[in-house]
């Protein structure tokens, strides 16, 4: 039986100086998104694009959320497989290709999940289900380009 899940924010743009969007140089791209029970999130558009380099962008965002759900799903699938996980770290990589016309796209998006796990006899099974997680990701399974996963596995030092 399929369950529908409903995901609430609100985005409010804080950047204006006065004169709104005068002109493109007289406003700033600050904005925050809210949702009920969780901390603000200062947001701006990419540096590349006039923004503030100390907020998070959406091109950010959309890395961090494939890497976090990646995450999720590993984790749930090594603790329901036998694997027990000790450290979990991820160095996302995320590729936009800008076009002539202003629009752009994500071309790829790489994860490079370094796990460490508490013995040898896990590696194998630790590698092998990045796959079921990559499939079972909400995020990665509803995006239109390419996420690919390059993991090490290594075994907690006694």
């Amino acid at each position: 039986m399929a369950r529908t899940h409903t995901y609430e924010t609100t985005t409010v743009w804080t950047g204006n100086r006065g004169t709104g969007t005068s002109s493109y140089r007289d406003y700033d791209r600050l904005l925050e998104s809210t949702a009920a029970g969780v901390p603000p999130l200062p947001a701006s558009s990419d540096p590349a694009f006039r923004g503030d380099p100390s907020r998070w962008n959406p091109e950010l965002l959309l890395a961090a959320s494939l890497s976090q759900c990646h995450m999720l799903w590993y984790l749930h699938l090594c603790a329901v497989g036998g694997v027990v996980v000790t450290s979990y770290r991820d160095a996302t990589v995320g590729t936009m290709t800008e076009t002539d016309d202003g629009a752009g796209h994500f071309t790829e998006v790489v994860l490079r999940p370094e796990v460490t796990v508490a013995d040898p006899s896990m590696v194998d099974k630790a590698i092998e289900l990045h796959g079921p997680a990559h499939e079972k990701c909400f995020i990665a399974r509803s995006v239109n380009f390419p996420v690919r996963h390059e993991p090490t596995v290594t075994v907690t030092a006694e």
